[in-house]
């Protein structure tokens, strides 16, 4: 039997961004496991918050109307965090992983859902040294938000190539755009979201998880894109760690007009395109492993392009939703990550030139961070 879980609703579409950065030595470059003080220095905030790691801090942006409000606010708490950061000997790194870290040297954040979430997974647990961006889009009701989210995966390699930025772990190129994403999926409640039309499915399926013991809370499961109830958002958790808030402010407005886009026509009486979960399976894979140059799947038909050919497409589709948003430079700005080559070619770039030494490629990841 199901629980009625009431979702707050948004009256107009906003957007918010939760931005995860790990703190690095300035000269080994490795990662350093110093967030707690940082954040006792910055004080009781709603922007700067402490995550599993202890090498990690997660700013916060408040209720925003778009993604250059968004940007601006994020701005105005990094300054004041990466001062805090530097003047302890440390510098903001952000990208899916880190290039050599062993997630052994890692210390936990000590907190009971932590540890908690150790002491079920185990080994995948501690292999979670990864970090990455989660966008919230205000949605007006409940029975709008399985059906966006449904309709969103067809994005979804879009989304995660354009981010990609973790080609390596441990030391080693991992022949993939973003590990991140395939070594996040391991936890039991991540990945994808199963396909709920409706919102009572969405009910029934969360008693099962709480009956079973499988989950206290709804913040347990961890999907790629799921339901944020409380806050009235559809909360978008595809992308690796972004290095530079340029980027970042073209992928939060995609993420915007996408949803409000899919919101409109529901509005509409429109029934939004899906696609088979066996599809939108592979071209996670795909977009994963192959980035940029992945071949994705369109349709419930098999259709295939090249993603970066159908991003084309879909950002001409959303310029007048981005105009309305007041985001069109944003939106603008994902071609330049296309043509200019997402972080994971940058950082393979980086590599090559300095002779496959990876501490190069910290410095310039850190280098990208200008606000």
């Amino acid at each position: 039997m199901s629980q009625r879980i009431d979702f707050a609703g948004s009256a107009r579409p906003t957007v918010g961004v939760e931005w995860e950065f790990a703190l690095v030595d300035p000269v080994t470059r490795d990662l350093s496991n110093e967030a707690a003080a940082v954040i006792d220095e910055i004080g009781e905030t709603p922007h700067v918050h402490k995550e599993l790691l202890r090498n990690t801090v997660e700013v916060v942006t408040g209720i925003c109307d778009n993604a250059g409000e968004a940007m601006d606010d994020l701005r105005g708490t990094l300054g004041t965090t990466r001062r805090i950061v530097e003047a302890r000997g440390m510098e903001l790194f952000c990208a899916g992983t880190h290039p050599f870290a062993n997630w052994s040297a890692a210390q936990l954040t000590d907190a009971p859902r932590y540890a908690e979430l150790i002491k079920r997974t185990q080994w995948w647990g501690r292999q979670m040294l990864i970090w990455g961006v989660h966008v919230h889009v205000g949605v007006s009701s409940a029975h709008k938000v399985m059906p966006i989210i449904t309709s969103l995966l067809n994005h979804y390699p879009h989304l995660l190539a354009l981010s990609a930025s973790s080609p390596y772990w441990a030391g080693h190129d991992t022949g993939y755009a973003s590990n991140r994403a395939m070594m996040f999926q391991q936890l039991p409640t991540a990945g994808l979201p199963f396909h709920f039309q409706k919102w009572s499915h969405f009910e029934r399926f969360v008693a099962d998880q709480k009956k079973t013991g499988i989950i206290d809370h709804m913040n347990e499961i961890r999907w790629d894109i799921r339901p944020s109830p409380h806050l009235g958002t559809v909360e978008v958790r595809i992308f690796d760690g972004v290095s530079n808030i340029d980027e970042l402010g073209a992928l939060v407005a995609l993420t915007h007009c996408l949803i409000v886009d899919l919101d409109r026509r529901l509005d509409a009486g429109e029934q939004l395109p899906t696609m088979p979960p066996w599809h939108v399976q592979e071209n996670k894979w795909r977009a994963a492993r192959y980035g940029l140059d992945a071949v994705i799947i369109l349709d419930a038909d098999s259709n295939e392009r090249l993603v970066t050919e159908d991003l084309d497409e879909v950002l001409n589709r959303l310029e007048p939703v981005a105009a309305s948003l007041g985001c069109s430079d944003e939106l603008a700005a994902v071609s330049s990550i296309a043509r200019g080559g997402a972080s994971y070619q940058r950082q393979r770039r980086v590599a090559e030139d300095n002779d496959g030494d990876l501490r190069a490629v910290v410095d310039a990841l850190v280098g990208e961070l200008v606000l």
